[in-house]
């Protein structure tokens, strides 16, 4: 009942049980012995108590009890003991040790030693002290607690060893001497101490025979390796890790001399060990082995190595998978060493099949060393896979190709990151080759690094490397280079943060931008021509790039959002319509509709709203969704303060008329604006002329190119009265926008209506022309000239168009620039109406001939060159006949010899007026009018300037 107390909570109650033994056997005295079995575990489990009080009380007990029963019951009381040596908790291997040694000195008739216990006395007293416990407990009883004494020596904590070391020198004279004598029992205990599966008595095992081994030198290693090296190969798992261990601890305390008698065997065992099933057996093999090259040296590795090269090459699997850990073993610990001979090996082509997975395991073992060998490890493996992938129907090779991507794959996960920006540096260096297959695997290449190394993310220095790689094979000729580098895009867009990709964002534009210029300039390229990158023109060619630049639009800082807006809108123009249609356009656009009208730099918006329009030039129907959003996003820009803006949603608005249905109250709102009606909170920071110019523009282009859709029928009439209302305005710009106004909406309302405009402000003025202001003045060349320019310019009245004429010649003769230069254009377009042009032109061609004179104003000779474009598109070889070889003349003097903004517009006149865009045959009609000198000029800035000019618009 006493005894079941033993573990109760209360720390006072456990120690009243412990007094209770203390005083039991000098109370019962030969009668407590059939008590010993029942309470010796009490007290053991009281030397490992918590407090401090109870281990002291349980520790007096067990004396009590060796004192007084330990010499007649000393077959019950030293199995326990020596249990306690072997117990996880040192409180209880301290206190074992205790008792052992008064047991001991009591059984020997002696006393527990003090200090050193090195004089002469105490190693008589210890002689006759062994004698005397040889003959009482009888020689194998004492070679087994003297082994497990010796254990102790060697135990992990220090109380341990120093109180095992005071027992032992108590009943031990020569120590030498006695380690022979129990030297078989010794290595039994240690042996099964090293197989106990505890990572600590396994620890103390391999000590104790490292001590061993330092005392008794050649006269125990005979002993003790043919031991382990049975222990290794019967053992299982647990035995054949201490067996590593206890070697390990062997070999680092013996001599070299010592070691090489008995190299042979311990070569064989840690080779063999090497090759274990188990990665723990394996692991300690592995420090065994490091241990005989520090005292044996290069042997080791002549010993070990070949013979494990030559398992790598059997036949047999098993034999094979054996060699191949040992090598991974031996590598993980000797890697700088042994690679440099073992990688040439591995790759010598062809590469094999095993040569593949050896490779890939060692990687695994020599991360941190292998990246050193990556100049010739990574063009092997890529030359490899692009060998063997262009065998179709080979089953063999096939095989090859999946081992080698394998392996390609366990070398990049496995690499230390020191060694990333080497792999890098090497997969990029073989994205140029010339070879078709090696540029493909290059590309597949750094698409593994980025899947391997996606959750180390060590390898984001080297994405500019990347991206710049993978972005130039973007051009490439090949379509399975092209899929391979849209793979590899995806996945480092897809395992790398759009965040941190948005930083080089700039990078990725000034890439693609000298690529294209690239491409278009070089010999044989497309020049100003249409250019399509081939990597975006295949399915999904452009989405591993768009999440870049949805990022840098929706988050970026205004830099940032600006290039990445302006560098969309120069993906799309390189990517054709059958790869932009569908969803794909609605995540292109969301983006840039949603920030558009955050508070942006004009920068940004200019960027914007030019990528819109480029979408909706690529997007056409499918967009028809957007359209209400689209309408308000660039009505919105009219108002910007930026005038390059307004300038960039006038001419987005024009590219959305064909797919807008409601054009009616966007000309409402328009008309509103430009008469100044509508309340627009821009009118102070962008100035109500500005906004009145931009919104006229607008109007203009809306009726232009959406005109016809208008349902209400006094939308037109609006518009047509805005246009009156400001083109007396008198601002300059205002009245030309009105008057396009006028222009457009009188091509929509019909002759009358033109006619009658025209009569009300042009003919009906003519009285009073002279007192006139010159804004009227000015207002009334621009009306000519817009309502002209149009087709209905053809059914204008004769005595209307006759007025016009004669008005035109008086104001081409005014003392104001901004009036002459209004009516040297209207002159062209009144050219262009005339029913007969040449008559016309005979008449007009002095006059017109004053404004191209050098001593004319600068801004009035290039008004002159567009109005005589305008009669060249309205009047098509008019130019070309002898009646225009003057002005043609004229205007080739200008074009070689002007000013170079002046030779610019007359060199859009002569491309017009020679029809360069069709071929040559222009060009011989005016050769054969023209005289020697003239002609050779013509040729020579035809071939230099004229064929280099794509297309000229006049229609400003």
């Amino acid at each position: 009942e006493i005894l079941l107390l033993k573990s109760h909570p209360k720390a006072g109650t456990r120690e009243g049980v412990l007094w209770v033994l203390t005083f039991l056997p000098s109370a019962l005295g030969q009668a407590y012995s059939s008590l010993i079995d029942s309470s010796l575990p009490a007290l053991l489990s009281g030397l490992a108590d918590d407090n401090e009080v109870v281990r002291e009380v349980a520790l007096r007990a067990g004396r009590v009890l060796v004192k007084s029963h330990g010499k007649a019951h000393k077959d019950k009381i030293l199995p326990s003991l020596e249990d306690g040596l072997r117990n996880e908790d040192y409180r209880i291997r301290v206190a074992s040790l205790t008792l052992l040694g008064d047991l001991l000195s009591m059984l020997g008739g002696t006393k527990v030693a003090k200090g050193n216990a090195d004089t002469q006395d105490d190693i008589r007293q210890a002689e006759r002290a062994q004698a005397q416990i040889a003959l009482v407990l009888g020689n194998e009883t004492r070679k087994r607690v003297l082994s497990s004494l010796y254990l102790s020596r060697s135990d992990t904590a220090a109380i341990v060893r120093q109180s095992a070391v005071q027992v032992w020198k108590t009943v031990v004279s020569v120590t030498p001497r006695t380690l022979r004598e129990i030297l078989s029992e010794l290595v039994d205990q240690i042996v099964s101490a090293l197989a106990s599966g505890d990572p600590e008595r396994t620890q103390v095992a391999g000590r104790c025979l490292g001590d061993i081994v330092q005392k008794l030198g050649d006269q125990v290693l005979p002993e003790i390796i043919p031991v382990l090296r049975d222990s290794l190969y019967r053992g299982d798992e647990h035995t054949r890790q201490g067996v590593c261990v206890g070697l390990s601890e062997v070999i680092s305390c013996s001599s070299k001399e010592q070691i090489i008698k008995f190299l042979d065997i311990i070569v064989k065992v840690v080779q063999d060990a090497l090759c274990d099933d188990n990665d723990l057996v394996r692991k300690m093999a592995s420090s065994c082995f490091q241990s005989l090259h520090q005292v044996v040296g290069a042997r080791t590795l002549d010993e070990v190595v070949p013979a494990l090269l030559v398992g790598m090459e059997s036949t047999n699997e098993t034999a094979k998978a054996r060699a191949l850990k040992g090598m991974t073993g031996i590598l993980s610990v000797r890697s700088h060493e042994l690679l440099p001979y073992i990688i040439p090996r591995l790759l010598k082509a062809p590469l094999t099949i095993s040569h593949a997975d050896a490779l890939g395991s060692i990687s695994a073992a020599t991360s941190d060393t292998i990246y050193i060998h990556f100049n010739t490890i990574i063009p092997t493996l890529i030359a490899e896979v692009a060998s063997v992938s262009k065998v179709d129907d080979n089953n063999e090779e096939k095989e090859r190709e999946e081992a080698t991507r394998r392996c390609s794959r366990a070398v990049c996960h496995n690499v230390d990151t020191a060694g990333v920006n080497l792999l890098i540096s090497e997969v990029a260096s073989k994205c140029t080759s010339d070879k078709e297959s090696v540029r493909k695997e290059a590309c597949w290449f750094l698409q593994i690094v980025i899947e391997e190394r996606a959750t180390r993310a060590d390898f984001y220095e080297q994405v500019p490397i990347i991206i710049r790689e993978l972005l130039q094979r973007l051009n490439d000729s090949s379509q399975d280079v092209l899929k391979s580098t849209n793979l590899a895009l995806n996945a480092l867009s897809k395992f790398v943060p759009a965040e941190e990709l948005v930083a080089h964002i700039g990078f990725i534009r000034n890439l693609i931008a000298s690529m294209v210029s690239d491409a278009r300039y070089r010999k044989g390229g497309v020049g100003d021509g249409e250019f399509l990158l081939p990597g975006l023109n295949q399915p999904k060619g452009l989405e591993p790039l768009l999440p870049i630049y949805q990022r840098g639009i929706l988050y970026g800082d205004s830099t940032v959002r600006e290039t990445s807006a302006a560098g969309l809108g120069e993906l799309i123009k390189i990517t054709s319509n059958k790869y932009l249609a569908g969803p794909f356009l609605i995540k292109l656009t969301g983006p840039l509709l949603r920030i558009v009208g955050d508070r942006n730099p004009s920068a940004v918006k200019i960027a914007i709203v030019q990528t819109l329009g480029l979408i909706l030039t690529k997007g056409g129907p499918a967009l028809r969704a957007f359209v209400p959003q689209f309408q308000t996003t660039f009505v919105k820009a009219l108002s910007d303060p930026s005038r390059m803006v307004r300038i960039e949603a006038i001419k987005a608005l024009a590219l959305l008329m064909p797919l807008s249905t409601r054009v009616d109250p966007l000309i409402k709102e328009l008309v509103a604006s430009s008469l100044g009606k509508s309340s627009n909170v821009s009118v102070e920071t962008a100035g109500l002329v500005a906004i009145q110019t931009a919104t006229l523009e607008a109007l203009a282009v809306v009726l232009r190119h959406g005109g016809k859709k208008v349902k209400l029928p006094e939308s037109i009439p609006s518009s047509l009265e805005a246009g009156k209302e400001l083109v007396v305005h008198e601002d300059d710009g205002i009245r030309e926008s009105a008057a396009k106004v006028i222009g457009y909406a009188c091509e929509l309302l019909g002759a009358n209506e033109a006619n009658e405009v025209i009569q009300e402000f042009v003919v009906d003025k003519m009285p009073t022309l002279s007192s006139s202001s010159s804004e009227v003045k000015h207002g009334i060349a621009c009306i000519c000239r817009r309502v002209l320019t149009t087709s209905i310019g053809e059914e204008i009245d004769s005595k209307i168009y006759d007025s016009i004429s004669s008005i035109i010649q008086i104001l081409m003769k005014d003392d104001k620039s901004m009036v002459r230069e209004a009516a040297f254009v209207a002159i062209g377009a009144v050219l262009g109406c005339s029913d007969d042009a040449k008559s016309s032109l005979s008449r007009l061609e002095k006059s017109i001939a004053k404004g191209m004179d050098s001593k004319e104003e600068i801004e009035v000779q290039k008004a002159v060159a567009k109005g005589l474009c305008i009669t060249a598109t309205k009047q098509p070889g008019l130019f070309r006949t002898q009646e225009g070889l003057f002005l043609t003349n004229n205007a080739l003097k200008l074009a070689m010899s002007g000013a170079q903004r002046v030779q610019f517009s007359y060199n859009d006149f002569l491309w017009l007026a020679l029809d360069v865009g069709n071929g040559e045959s222009g060009l011989d009609e005016y050769l054969n009018l023209a005289h020697f000198d003239q002609a050779k000029t013509m040729k020579a800035i035809y071939s230099k300037v004229l064929v280099k000019i794509k297309s000229v618009d006049d229609s400003d």
